[in-house]
């Protein structure tokens, strides 16, 4: 059966409800994502051990090339620490925009095949295509046409999984990596689950993982078997949950495109070049956090009465504290006003390493403006600014206390979306 040529989208027929074991899932994992990328634009260093690090002074590997894992190299480390697990490492600063672009376009590539694709991360996505099985010729061939044009559009691969729901799919996903395809069927959900290792599954953390093994659980088997009474007792509803995890069993929908639900939080955090010990400086950094938290939440039409302010210290402690307003703020200065207020609460015993700021108890208003002529005018020269930022970046202006420490980019979250308030715009 031919395949649809790929310039021709389509909407796939729906159906109101599906049972569990009668969807088919796909999830699409790019390989060593931003990595790929930067050794497919640059043939120079294909082949060798890099990895991608933000523009910062000081700063931490994002992800590295499989050449570099190989020798050692993690996510998460420092630049140092990477360079002495592996000497020959070349650092590549991060590129948001070239990331952006690959991901909108990869996204563009799986919805030629269904309409039902959710974001998990900027190179993670799930792919529904139960409904359209017979019109492509089944899943493997789906998934095999999918990694064969990310291919030759990208120059980079992904490793596919394709399963009954999308615990298993991102789990086997994840089994032939790079540049592999695994398909498991109902029936091999079973026996597949009974032997893997409980830290495979993807929401039981190293935290989470300790205190099972303390009660004798190693393997999602164990797990399984283990008296849901005592998993609920220990664990609450969560208990019940970890049960069916742990027998590959979930029922959890594919949320498309535009469809998730809103965010209950903003924020942005931000690792200083060096550390920060005086109160100039770190009211500098508030500065610059909260015209980036007044951005996004701008750009979701809503506003937030809850300030979250975390301060990480040079001995990688940190602490956190919270403040409610008593009315919802949006602008870029009521947010710094009100992150400040909640920084003189706190004791600072030693320099500070990490400043993030949050809103939280959002409220969603539309872009309905604001009823009062001053506030009206201050909000409506904070849009103006932000559709400047859209159009030429996001340090083009900046508040002139803080004019002199805008132009540290990091590299892009992983949580980005393609809209919405976790899409992170390119620098």
């Amino acid at each position: 059966m031919a395949l649809i040529p790929p310039t021709h989208s389509f909407t796939a027929p729906r159906r109101m409800a599906r049972l569990a074991g009668d969807r088919t899932i796909l999830h699409i994992d790019m390989d060593a994502f931003f990595a790929s990328i930067e050794q497919a634009v640059n043939p120079a260093l294909v082949g060798k051990p890099i990895a991608v690090i933000g523009s910062k002074k000081r700063t931490v590997i994002v992800t590295s090339s499989y050449e570099a894992r190989k020798k050692g190299v993690k996510t998460g480390m420092t630049a140092g620490e990477g360079m002495r697990a592996c000497p020959d490492l070349i650092l590549v600063p991060g590129n948001n925009r070239r990331y952006i672009d690959a991901s909108v376009r990869i996204l563009a590539i799986m919805r030629d095949y269904s309409p039902d694709v959710e974001v998990f991360s900027i190179d993670e996505a799930f792919v529904d295509v139960t409904g359209s099985l017979r019109l492509f010729g089944g899943a493997e061939r789906i998934a095999r046409e999918i990694k064969r044009r990310i291919s030759e559009d990208l120059n980079i691969t992904c490793s596919v999984g394709v399963a009954p729901n999308k615990l298993v799919a991102k789990l086997v996903s994840g089994l032939k990596k790079p540049d592999g395809l695994t398909i498991v069927t109902q029936d091999e959900v079973g026996p597949l689950m009974d032997g893997m290792p409980i830290e495979e599954i993807c929401g039981i953390g190293s935290r989470l993982g300790k205190v099972l093994k303390g009660l004798g659980i190693v393997t999602c088997g164990d797990l399984g078997r283990y008296p849901v009474s005592v998993l609920k007792g220990k664990f609450g509803v969560t208990g019940e949950r970890l049960h069916y995890m742990a027998l590959g069993v979930d029922e959890t929908p594919i949320v498309p495109i535009g469809q998730e639900d809103a965010a209950k939080s903003i924020g942005h955090s931000m690792t200083f070049p060096y550390d920060v010990d005086d109160q100039q400086g770190m009211h500098r950094y508030l500065l610059l956090l909260s015209a980036k938290v007044g951005r996004r939440v701008r750009k979701a039409h809503c506003s937030g009465r809850t300030i979250y302010l975390y301060v990480r210290f040079s001995d990688f402690t940190g602490l956190g504290r919270r403040h409610t307003l008593p009315k919802p703020i949006r602008l870029d200065l009521d947010i710094y006003h009100a992150a400040a207020d909640v920084l003189s609460t706190i004791e600072i015993p030693l320099p500070v390493r990490l400043l993030g700021v949050s809103m939280t108890n959002l409220v969603y208003s539309g872009s309905q403006l604001p009823l009062l002529s001053g506030e009206r005018r201050e909000f409506l020269l904070a849009h103006a600014v932000d559709d400047i930022k859209d159009r030429y970046g996001d340090d083009i202006l900046s508040q002139a206390e803080a004019s002199d420490w805008s132009q540290e980019a990091g590299v892009i979250s992983p949580a980005w979306r393609p809209q919405g308030t976790r899409r992170v715009d390119p620098k």
